[in-house]
C-alpha cells in the first residue's frame, strides 16, 4: 500500500488547502517517524520492488511557502518531495477558480530552479489551471504539451509526473495524459497500489490529519474506519459542490 499525501499551501492563510506551518511540522515528524519508506513517484512508474507500506509527499500549485516553510522542515527530516506547478502561473499569484482571498503566492522560476538543485521533484499542473474536463481536444493537448515543455526547458530534465487541477480528469482525459506522463495523481481520496492505475492514483488529502495523531495511526495501519468515514463524508460534499470548491 501506498500513501500519498496531499498538501498545497504551508501557511495560515485558512482553508482547507492551507496547512498551518506547526501542524505540518508535527505531520511530517510523524512520516519520519513511522518506518514507513519514503519514495519517489519514479520509484512507483519504474515499477520498482517496493516496501509492502511506502509513503510519497505531494504538493499542487507551487506556492511560495514550499520554499520559506515546508521544505526547509522536511530537509532536516529527510522526506521528499514533488511539487506540481501550473506554469503560467509561476512568479504571481493563484489566479483561477476557487483561489483564496487575498491570493497566496507562487514561487518564482529561479526558486524552483534553486530547489530542483536541492533534490525537489517538479511535475506538470498544466499551464493556466483550468479544469482539464471543460477543454476541448486541442485545448487539452495545449495544457499538457506547453506545461511539460516549460518544465523540461527551466529544468533541463524529463518531466514524468502530472497532477490535473482540482483533481478532475475524465477517461478522455486521463487517456491523453497518459500519452505525455508516467504517472497522475488526483484529489480521490484513498491509498495507492502498485499494481493500480497509474493515471489515476489517489491521495491523502491532509487537511483531514490535522491531527498528528490520527496520521501516526493510519502509518500503522489503524485508520481504515477514519478514512472509510472522511471518504463517505466528502461523498456526500461533492454532490452539491463545485469542483473549485473542493480542493484546488
Amino acid at each position: 500500500m501506498i500513501d500519498i499525501l496531499m498538501y498545497h499551501s504551508i501557511s495560515d492563510a485558512g482553508g482547507p488547502t492551507s496547512i498551518a506551518p506547526d501542524i505540518f511540522a508535527a505531520q511530517m515528524q510523524v512520516v519520519a517517524d513511522s518506518g514507513v519508506a519514503l519514495i519517489t513517484l519514479d520509484d512507483l512508474a519504474d515499477h520498482a520492488k517496493l516496501p509492502a507500506r511506502s509513503c510519497i509527499v505531494t504538493f499542487d500549485d507551487g506556492f511560495e511557502d514550499f520554499a520559506k516553510t515546508a521544505w526547509p522542515t522536511m530537509v532536516k527530516l529527510g522526506v521528499p518531495a514533488i511539487v506540481y506547478l501550473p506554469t503560467g502561473c509561476m512568479g504571481g499569484a493563484e489566479n483561477w477558480r476557487g483561489s483564496n482571498t487575498p491570493p497566496r503566492p507562487l514561487m518564482s522560476w529561479e526558486t524552483v530552479r534553486d530547489l530542483a538543485s536541492d533534490g525537489v521533484q517538479f511535475g506538470s499542473h498544466t499551464v493556466a489551471h483550468p479544469d482539464l474536463d471543460e477543454l476541448d481536444g486541442p485545448q487539452l493537448e495545449q495544457e499538457l504539451v506547453r506545461s511539460k515543455a516549460t518544465l523540461e526547458d527551466m529544468l533541463g530534465r524529463r518531466i514524468r509526473h502530472f497532477a490535473p487541477p482540482y483533481g478532475r480528469a475524465q477517461a478522455r482525459v486521463r487517456a491523453r495524459i497518459a500519452q505525455h506522463y508516467d504517472t497522475s495523481v488526483g484529489t480521490r481520496l484513498g491509498c495507492a497500489a502498485a499494481s493500480g492505475d497509474l493515471h489515476d492514483l489517489p491521495r491523502l488529502e491532509m487537511f483531514y490529519y490535522r491531527d498528528p495523531n490520527r496520521l501516526r495511526a493510519h502509518l500503522r495501519g489503524r485508520g481504515r474506519s477514519y478514512l472509510g468515514l472522511r471518504r463517505g463524508l466528502r461523498a456526500v460534499r461533492d454532490l452539491s459542490s463545485k469542483p473549485w470548491e473542493r480542493t484546488t
